[in-house]
């Protein structure tokens, strides 16, 4: 790499000042009274050479020529930048990156070269072990890289285990490096360490070698006894299904290490997997905390709708020291939105750190306090601040487009809507989820056509998607266009998710289109029961409406705007059944 190295410098010899004195020689003096003669052709100064070093011989042209082509991601380039950079320097580490990218692009003569420099110049024996034993898997050695892992291993060097690991982890063959690490990673040859005997044993898992990875843990057991063995012989359990076993063994490694956070949030895991959450809460209520645990509690307490626990454990934080609460700014401000604090949620919001991986949504989520307040114009300066702190990153400036779009649609705005979906779709032009935005906010804006195309587009770059099958199915059947095409739309969306009720709502109003009132009722009736959305009870109401059910259309419609006051389609189903 070119950090710390100084720039790139062509160095240039003038020739000595001899040479300049010898060519000032060549002018002698003329006799007196001659006339002085008129020179001509070449003069001294034009006579300099200056040498310049070919960029094929300079170091630092070449070192400089392969970081470029790393940074171009032109691995090939690099690779033969590098190879020529270790002909010409007296570092290894130059040698050695060489091989690197030799093995990288599987070249092998080159990779050759650059380790018989890499040897000339002094690498260590562990070094060259592991180069050679990579080079031999890349062509196939079997017999080779044992060899050579052989010679890794018994160096005596602290890493070896370490590196030996990572050469079988990413070999070409999975096979060839399962059998490799059998051989090789005996319980005889381990180190007197646990972590080396875990890391062989999850290597192996990942290698398929189911049974050696079993032997290797359960021995691993029988040797340390420590924490982290019983909690990665219980996963092992788990994933065999012996759920009973895992448990037991995570209960171990809990009280071998009651102070190890991970160790609990690992265990908590599995029980959350086994559906065991209350008593993974209560795990993770006791002992060391840290920001992963208080994660998972909040996350677990608002699963479950269980406003006292979320109340129990914002306070806990807030007793804790600045710099605790510092850390966990996010998850307090996640927590006293769940409890319904929304000026505190903004200052915890606030608080969180620049560099805090979470500062992103921690304004995300500021904006939409701010538009749930009806501070719109504070929430979109917001969301305009992101996009331009995150123009240099598409995926974040993205989001932050889609956030605008979706702030905008809450509010009615469909048109500022369709902008911003548009400012996101000139970052990616076949955004998918951006794509069905916009035809969500032309649908509601009544743009219909182009709703149309947008959805299509959609179907046309995801084949099948039932998002955009439901919302292209629906729009036909609202506006009574391509019914027959809506029909085949909405078919396939209801038999992928035939339990869905936004998508038996558009099945619903397909019927009622249709004139089959009796299939629509009840197929509306079944999809407001699962869920009291709006939409679905308008629909339900024009359908009970037009077949002489008034009374109950005119309950039912007052139930929606009790529910959801700001309906769009309650407002236009009153106008047109009570005009």
């Amino acid at each position: 790499m070119l950090s710390g190295r100084s720039k790139f410098k062509q160095v240039r010899h003038l020739v000595a000042p001899l040479a300049l004195a010898a060519a000032l020689a060549g002018c002698a003096v003329a006799p007196v009274g001659a006339p002085k003669a008129v020179r001509t052709g070449v003069q001294p100064l034009d006579r300099m050479q200056v040498a310049i070093v070919p960029p094929e011989r300079d170091l630092q042209a070449q070192l400089m020529a392969g970081d470029f082509a790393l940074a171009a991601n032109n691995l090939k380039g690099a690779a033969d930048a590098y190879g020529r950079a270790a002909e010409l320097s007296d570092d290894p580490k130059v040698a050695g990156r060489a091989l690197e990218l030799a093995l990288a692009v599987h070249d092998q003569a080159a990779a050759d070269k650059a380790l018989a420099r890499w040897s000339a110049l002094g690498g260590k024996p562990a070094e060259l072990a592991s180069a050679r034993a990579r080079m031999a898997l890349d062509r196939g050695d079997t017999a080779e890289a044992q060899r050579q892992l052989d010679a890794l291993v018994s160096s005596g060097d602290p890493d070896a285990w370490r590196e030996f690991g990572r050469i079988l982890a990413t070999a070409r063959d999975a096979a060839q490096a399962g059998m490799l690490l059998e051989r090789i990673a005996t319980p005889q040859r381990l180190p007197n360490d646990s972590a080396a005997w875990l890391a062989m044993s999850e290597l192996g898992e990942s290698l398929g070698r189911h049974d050696y990875a079993k032997t290797l843990g359960d021995a691993a057991v029988a040797r340390f006894h420590d924490g982290t063995t019983y909690a990665w012989a219980g996963q092992q359990k788990f994933k065999a299904g012996d759920k009973d076993a895992a448990r037991k063994l995570f209960a171990k490694a809990v009280a071998k290490e009651p102070k190890n956070p991970r160790l609990r949030l690992a265990y908590a895991s599995l029980l959350v997997q086994d559906g065991q959450e209350q008593a993974a809460a209560k795990l993770l209520a006791s002992g060391a905390q840290d920001a992963d645990t208080y994660t998972l509690r909040m996350t677990l307490a608002a699963r479950s709708s269980d406003k006292a626990a979320l109340r129990r454990l914002y306070e806990e934080i807030r007793r804790q020291s600045d710099d605790v609460q510092s850390d966990n700014a996010f998850t307090l401000g996640q927590l006293a939105e769940l409890l319904g604090k929304q000026d505190d949620a903004l200052d915890w919001y606030a608080a969180v750190a620049d560099d805090d991986p979470r500062i992103f949504d921690a304004s995300v989520r500021s904006a939409v306090i701010l538009h749930l307040q009806g501070k719109d114009d504070d929430a979109h300066e917001i969301v305009a601040e992101l996009q331009t702190t995150y123009a240099d990153r598409p995926e974040q400036l993205r989001k932050a487009f889609a956030v605008d779009g979706e702030l905008y649609m809450d509010a009615r705005q469909f048109d500022a809507a369709v902008a911003a979906y548009d400012k996101a779709l000139r970052v990616k032009a076949d955004d998918t989820e951006m794509l069905y935005g916009r035809g969500l906010a032309y649908a509601e804006a009544g743009h219909v056509d182009q709703a149309v195309a947008d959805f299509r587009k959609v179907l046309e770059l995801k084949p099948g998607d039932i998002e955009a099958s439901n919302a292209l199915g629906y729009t036909l059947a609202d506006n009574d266009r391509d019914l027959a095409e809506a029909q085949t739309l909405l078919q396939a969306a209801r038999a992928a998710r035939p339990d869905d009720p936004s998508v038996a709502d558009s099945w619903g109003w397909l019927k009622f289109r249709q004139g089959q009132l009796d299939q629509a009722e009840s197929t509306l009736r079944s999809a407001w029961a699962q869920r009291k959305d709006g939409d679905i009870g308008v629909h339900l109401a024009e359908v009970l409406w037009a077949r002489g059910h008034r009374d109950e259309a005119r309950k039912l419609l007052n139930e929606v705007r009790r529910l959801d006051p700001k309906n769009a389609a309650l407002e236009k189903t009153e106008r047109k059944l009570t005009p």
